[in-house]
């Protein structure tokens, strides 16, 4: 079974997301770009789901700086999202599953991981 997770930063946390707004509308010119969210994406695969469960909490965030979702509202945005390549290596991922296996004692499990970035503003299709 394959386990997703959402991770976004809290608000004061999204320094990331905060700082490609204000490239996007700097560096681009693209004015309509009010927010960016920028949100990983976990999947898990190879687990149980009550240790996936744990990890939710100990591996892919720190529940003071994260908030953990199972599914994100996307409502009147535009989304963009990006993976490594199958054969590219995704540091994030690696780490995670390292995690998970010395947690589990056992097998390691494959985790993937992705960079969702949900934009928000009046944008039109030229600056998408």
């Amino acid at each position: 079974m394959v386990y997703r997770i959402y991770v976004e930063k809290k608000p004061g946390f999204d320094n990331e997301a905060r700082g490609l707004a204000g490239e996007l509308r700097e560096l681009l010119g693209i004015s309509g770009v009010e927010k960016v969210r920028q949100i990983n994406r976990y999947d898990c695969e190879g687990t149980t789901k009550e240790l996936f469960d744990y990890c939710v909490q100990t591996v892919f965030s720190e529940p003071q700086m994260d908030y953990a979702t199972a599914e994100v509202d996307l409502a009147g945005a535009r989304v963009l999202a990006s993976e490594f390549l199958p054969g590219q290596f995704d540091q994030r991922a690696d780490s995670a599953a390292q995690c998970i296996q010395i947690m589990s004692c056992g097998n390691r499990p494959t985790v993937r991981s992705a960079k969702v970035y949900v934009l928000g503003g009046k944008l039109t299709e030229n600056d998408i």
